[in-house]
Formats: structure tokens, C-alpha cells, sequence
């Protein structure tokens, strides 16, 4: 009944805000956008950086697109596509660079995730629930979408060494401490970072195998399983400790870390570019 019954609001929401841009709420699109400006500039930065190479920035990349790229790899794969016009699209779009044989190769994809208000409303002394008499509001699972373009992204690049995907995080909902608020009355909230009914990080790391948050984990990790080695993927996941929202120049710095990190990586496929005169 409970599932039912959150059904049904969330299809009332939906039709109330007219589509997916009310359910997400204002500051998940303020933080979209934002990472999607940052790394169309990041663009900008790399090409001033590296003018002897050449860069494209694409917003989207086709299903059919990624089907090619695995039947390249094995035939048998790549095979399924129901709708021919399908696409994903991260949040901040792909960065690619032509490498010396002619092909797009991908340097920098990024997604952003708003999820819980708890800090902005208990400093506005807003009070949430049913009946309006909570500080804090149990957190939601949209974040768990991440996961199905993390994972057409890994498809696309199976042949690359390296997966320069990175997730930014801010919201109550990714706090990695405990944080103190202040109503305007005075009352003191502490949000326990580790409260399974508050944090969602959890729902995340399964895509960076569990490795440290803040980290550049684009160089993929190669582990030794049962006498075989097996290639990683892993996500790039940076969050607010506290919860706040993200400066651009840090977001900025962190995408041309990986940026840089992609090249590196790509750098016997980019030597003729980089030594001409």
C-alpha cells in the first residue's frame, strides 16, 4: 500500500509541475545547468592549454552509437536497440579530442545530483512531513538514474584504459559528517551523517567499487580475480562533505584533473599532434 500510495504522488507531482522538472525541484536544475556551463568552459581551457589538439563537446551521445562501439569489440555484443533514436545525456555533456588516426575519444564526461534541502530549509526555519512539524525530511532515491548512464558510458569506452566519468554531489543527502544547523529561533539541528533515513551515498559508491570519494579514480584499476585480471571502471565521485553547494572553480579544477588524466592516458594516440612544431 505504501508503494501504492507513493505512486500515486508522484504522479500527481508529475502532472502537477508539468513533467520531470518539478519532481527533480529548482536547485537540482540550478546544479545541472551549472555543471554542464563549467564543463562546456573546461573546453575552452584545453583547447588554450593544448592548441595543437583538437576538441569537440557534445551534450549527448546515441544508444546506436554505443551498440557500434561494442560490436566493435565482439560481434556478439551491441545487438539490442528497440528505439533507434534513443540517447543518453549526462548532465554536463562529453568532452572528446581527435586523436592522430581520426577518432573522437572521450576525455570527460560529468553528472550532477541535488538531492536534500535539509540544510537550506532548517535555516529558513521551514518545517517538513505530513503534518509540517519535522526538521528533517527522509531522502528520496532520483539519485539512483546516475547509474544507467554510468553504466552506457562504461559500455561505450569498454576498450579505453581509462573512464574519465566524474559525479558531483551536494544536498543533505551526501554528507560525509555530521553537520550543525541553526533555526532562526535559536534551536540547534545536528544531521547525522551516517542515518540511513537522511544519507544516499551509499546508493552511489557501487559505482566506483567502493573506492575513496574525492578522488580521481579515471586511470581504470586492473585487480587479479581467481588467477584472471579484471579491468575496472570506476566513477569519479566528488561530494560536499557539509552538504553545500559547489564552487565552480573547484568543480572546474576537478574536470580539468581528469581532463588531463584522459590525455595523459591517450598520449601514445595523441604524439604526433603533441610534437609537431
Amino acid at each position: 500500500m505504501a508503494k501504492k500510495n507513493q505512486s500515486r504522488r508522484l504522479t500527481e507531482q508529475h502532472k502537477h509541475s508539468h513533467g520531470v522538472i518539478g519532481i527533480f525541484g529548482e536547485e537540482a536544475q540550478i546544479h545541472d545547468k551549472e555543471v554542464s556551463d563549467n564543463q562546456y568552459g573546461v573546453k575552452s581551457l584545453l583547447e588554450q592549454e593544448y592548441p595543437m589538439l583538437t576538441f569537440r563537446y557534445r551534450p549527448e551521445i546515441s544508444k546506436k552509437e554505443i551498440n557500434e562501439a561494442l560490436r566493435k569489440i565482439d560481434p556478439s555484443l551491441g545487438q539490442t536497440l528497440f528505439v533507434q533514436n534513443a540517447n543518453i545525456k549526462p548532465d554536463g555533456g562529453l568532452i572528446e579530442v581527435l586523436d592522430d588516426y581520426g577518432n573522437w575519444r572521450v576525455i570527460l564526461v560529468s553528472e550532477a545530483k541535488h538531492q536534500g534541502k535539509d540544510i537550506e530549509n532548517i535555516r529558513k526555519g521551514i518545517l517538513v512531513g505530513k503534518n509540517n512539524d519535522q526538521d528533517l525530511m527522509v531522502a528520496g532515491n532520483a539519485i539512483e538514474r546516475s547509474h544507467k548512464n554510468i553504466s552506457e558510458i562504461a559500455n561505450f569506452m569498454l576498450n579505453e584504459a581509462h573512464f574519465p566519468y566524474v559525479l558531483f554531489l551536494e544536498g543533505s543527502n551526501f554528507l560525509t559528517h555530521d553537520v550543525t544547523i541553526e533555526r532562526p529561533d535559536g534551536r540547534k539541528i545536528t544531521l547525522t551523517y551516517n542515518n540511513g533515513a537522511l544519507n544516499r551515498l551509499d546508493r552511489l559508491t557501487a559505482a566506483n567499487y567502493g573506492m575513496p570519494l574525492n578522488t580521481n579514480l579515471c586511470k581504470n584499476k586492473y585487480v587479479l580475480c581467481n588467477g584472471r585480471t579484471i579491468m575496472l571502471q570506476a566513477t569519479s565521485i566528488y561530494t560536499q562533505a557539509n552538504g553545500e553547494r559547489w564552487d565552480k572553480d573547484e568543480m572546474v579544477r576537478v574536470m580539468l584533473d581528469i581532463s588531463r588524466t584522459s590525455l595523459n592516458m591517450l598520449g601514445k594516440d595523441l604524439f604526433k599532434q603533441l610534437t609537431k612544431k
